[in-house]
Formats: structure tokens, C-alpha cells, sequence
């Protein structure tokens, strides 16, 4: 759609304004004296003047000939000398002479004079003079109301109704109605308001879905998090309940329960690390403290942390990579996420399996891969794996140990480096982790993709 800036809207309007009325005006003259030319009247020449004062005092002295028809020719010569019309009438208002019969009710101008005899109305004189412009200004004035009401429908099509729409539609997003139809303009300035009110629009849409989605996940998160709460402390209470009973009375049982204790504890205050962790990454934001690390010495603190559970479940951990692989970033958070997918690798991993670390270099990113010999994912868990608090068994148990947000913590961790992070099956079975984050030297040099 073509657009005028206000400015030439306005020049418009000033020019219609200007030139209809004369258009009008010149068009009146025309179809009245048959053509567009302008001169002085005769009666404002010298002539003129005369021939109508000779005229007049014909009329002045010639009272008692008024009625006299060869008078009246006399009179009618004079007066077509004087290029005027006239009419006499008796001191009782009577036509006695009209030299135009068809100049009654004319629109034309006149002049009106009594005629006096000794102190005594003998009768009136109606002089029409020629050429006036009275049906030409009529014209013009016409042409100027034509010109302001154009002018005050063009401002209500392009600037009153599209400014009440606008209003309108914010009045409607006020109440939570999205679905407005926001208008067009052929005013640039108004347009441009249009495009900006969209966007604005848009974007609070865009918050508002997100603020409804947030509402969402954390009323999910907090009926997970009530759930995987209360069952292990209710079986902790349970245990303890039947310790302070003596229901253990061998040492072997008490030994038993206060194992069964210690392992509720334990998993409680995982789930109530991971929740703090989550929250931080996720709501509070966590201010990362760059140093310059060796992802190959994270990935191996956190295989020796994973030490013991692979050890119990006979699993066999192995690394290859590079010998130097820098990156700038957050040494306990990079730690915390590599422990998350090695702890879930293990986990789901089957005695006497294998867990494979690779990390390399490609290009200005330090790429790394964590893959197990378990059974994998299937469509759902790897369309749904990064979500908080989700995990693969249908009956939601903790039998695995885990809280269901380990991969969740770590994809934020990642992400906050300025890298991503991916799940897969391997060709050859289970299920494998990939991700990358860039090396210290990229983040050198483009420190403004790093985020």
C-alpha cells in the first residue's frame, strides 16, 4: 500500500483548499459570460459613469413621462449605452417601467434611489448593474465547502478511524483479547504507528505465552516435586517409626532399616540439590565465574565422582580425546553437568556394560560424547528428555536413583557457555549424549556470541 508522509497530506489539503474554489469560480464566469477573461466593469470607467448619470437624470426629470412609450424608448437607449437595466416605480411601489422584465428576482446587484418633487415621493429607481459576481462567488464558496468536506473525509479514512481502531485493539488487549485486526493507512507516519503497535502486539503475546507456559511448568514442578518428595520420606518415617517401636530387634535388621534410612536421606538430598540447582539456572539466573579450564580434566573428575556406582554395578569407564582442550567457563558448573550425564549414563547402563567419554576438537569448538551400552531412548524420552522432572519409566519410581533433572541442569549449564547439547542412540546400541562448547580462543575473538 503506497503511503504519503503527513506533511505532503497537509501541502494537499492547502493546495484543495486553494485552487477549488477559483476552479469554481472561474467555471461559474464562464458558463455566466461565456468566457474566462476579467475586465473592469464600464461603470468604473469615466464613460460609463456619464452615460449612467444622463440616464438617471433622464429618469429625474422626465417624472411626469414615465408612462409616455416614447419615452420609455428614449430611456431604454440611454440605458443600452450604459450597458445597465432599470425599473421605475409609483411612490406606491407599482411597476411603471421594468427595461428587463426578466431581471425580477435576478441575483444581480442594485442600486435603489427615491425621486423627490417639492418635498413629495413621486416614485422609486432600481439600477441592476451589469456584469456582478454574485453566482460566481457562490460558486467559489460552494467550492471551498466541497474542498473542507473532501479534505475532513480524507482525514477520517487516514488518520481519525485507523487512530480509533488502534485504540480500540489496545483496549481489547487490555481485557486479554489477542485476536485484533489492526488497520492499514495511506498516512506514513500513521502506518509506521500501525507496524510498531503490531510488533508491540506481538511481543506481548509472545511474553504472554511464555508467562502461561512458566505458570504451567512450575505448577508441574511443584506436583513432581510434592510426589518424589513424599515417597521417600514416607518411607523414611515408616523405617524410623518401627526402629523407635523395636520392631528391629537384631542387630542385623536395625543395621538394615538404618541403611534403607541413610539411602532415603541420601536420595532426598539429591532431589533437593538438583531442585536448588534447576532453580538457580532456570528462574534466579547464576553469574558464571570464568576461569580457564581443561574439558578433558572435568570430564575426568567426574569420572572418578562416578567411580564407585560403576564399580558396584560392574561397569567399565573409558576416555579418549585430545590432550588439551581449553575453554573458558564456570569450573563447578561444567563439572555439575558433566557429572548429570555420566550419573545418568551409568544408571542406565546394565551391569557388566561399558560408558564411553570422547571429547576432540573441531574447528572453534570443543565437541565431547558420552555414550553407554544401555538400552537407549525411544521417540518419547528423546523428544521429551530435556524437560524437568521427566523420565522414561512410565510409573515415575526412583529404582534408578534419579531425580529426572540431571539432563535438564546440564543442557542449561551447556547453554550457558554458549554451546548445545543432544541426545541419540548409536548405531551399534545405547544411547549416546553429544554436545559442544566453544574453545577458549573463539570466545577471544567473538566474545559477543557468548552468552
Amino acid at each position: 500500500m503506497r503511503t504519503l508522509r503527513i506533511r505532503t497530506f497537509t501541502l494537499l489539503c492547502f493546495l484543495l483548499i486553494l485552487f477549488l474554489p477559483w476552479i469554481f469560480f472561474v467555471t461559474a464566469h464562464y458558463v455566466e459570460t461565456g468566457t474566462v477573461s476579467f475586465t473592469k466593469s464600464q461603470l468604473r470607467n469615466e464613460t460609463g459613469q456619464t452615460r449612467w448619470d444622463t440616464a438617471l437624470r433622464m429618469i429625474e426629470s422626465g417624472a411626469e413621462r414615465w408612462t409616455d412609450p416614447l419615452w420609455q424608448n428614449q430611456l431604454l437607449g440611454e440605458l443600452q449605452k450604459a450597458k445597465i437595466d432599470a425599473a421605475i416605480q409609483s411612490s406606491s411601489g407599482v411597476d411603471v417601467y421594468r427595461s428587463n422584465p426578466q431581471l425580477r428576482g435576478s441575483l444581480s446587484s442594485t442600486v435603489r434611489y427615491s425621486i423627490m418633487e417639492d418635498g413629495r415621493l413621486v416614485g422609486r429607481v432600481v439600477i441592476y448593474l451589469p456584469k456582478t459576481y454574485t453566482v460566481q462567488l457562490m460558486s467559489a464558496i460552494f467550492g471551498f465547502g466541497l474542498a473542507l468536506l473532501m479534505i475532513g473525509l480524507a482525514m477520517r479514512r487516514f488518520l481519525l478511524k485507523p487512530l480509533e481502531k488502534m485504540s480500540t485493539a489496545a483496549r481489547q488487549i487490555a481485557s486479554g483479547d489477542w485476536n485484533v485486526q489492526l488497520p492499514g493507512s495511506g498516512i506514513a507516519e500513521i502506518a509506521e504507528v500501525r507496524d510498531g503497535f503490531e510488533v508491540m502486539v506481538q511481543g506481548l503475546q509472545s511474553s504472554h505465552r511464555k508467562q502461561l507456559e512458566l505458570e504451567e511448568e512450575r505448577r508441574f514442578v511443584i506436583a513432581a516435586v510434592a510426589h518424589d518428595l513424599r515417597t521417600p520420606l514416607f518411607a523414611l518415617r515408616g523405617y524410623l517409626d518401627g526402629l523407635e517401636r523395636g520392631i528391629a530387634q537384631s542387630p542385623e535388621k536395625i543395621s538394615r532399616y538404618l541403611a534403607v534410612c541413610q539411602e532415603k536421606s541420601a536420595q532426598l538430598d539429591r532431589l533437593v540439590e538438583d531442585l536448588f540447582t534447576y532453580t538457580k539456572m532456570e528462574y534466579l539466573g547464576t553469574d558464571l565465574q570464568e576461569e580457564t579450564i581443561d574439558l578433558g580434566a572435568v570430564l575426568r573428575k567426574s569420572m572418578e565422582s562416578l567411580a564407585p556406582l560403576a564399580r558396584e554395578k560392574r561397569i567399565s569407564i573409558t576416555m579418549h580425546g585430545t590432550d588439551e582442550c581449553m575453554i573458558s567457563g564456570d569450573a563447578h558448573l561444567l563439572e555439575r553437568a558433566m557429572n548429570n550425564i555420566l550419573e545418568n549414563a551409568v544408571r542406565y547402563t546394565p551391569s557388566g556394560g561399558e560408558v564411553n567419554v570422547q571429547y576432540t576438537k573441531e574447528g572453534d569448538q570443543a565437541r565431547f560424547s558420552v555414550r553407554d551400552t544401555g538400552a537407549g531412548f525411544n521417540a518419547e524420552e528423546m523428544e521429551r528428555v530435556f524437560e524437568p522432572l521427566y523420565r522414561g519409566e512410565a510409573s515415575r519410581s526412583r529404582s534408578t536413583g534419579g531425580s529426572g533433572l540431571g539432563l535438564t541442569i546440564s543442557q542449561r549449564i551447556i547453554r550457558r557457555h554458549g554451546g548445545q547439547l543432544a541426545v541419540g542412540n548409536h548405531s551399534e546400541g545405547g544411547a549416546i549424549v553429544t554436545g559442544w562448547i566453544r574453545l577458549k580462543s573463539a570466545v577471544a575473538h567473538d566474545p559477543e556470541n557468548y552468552t
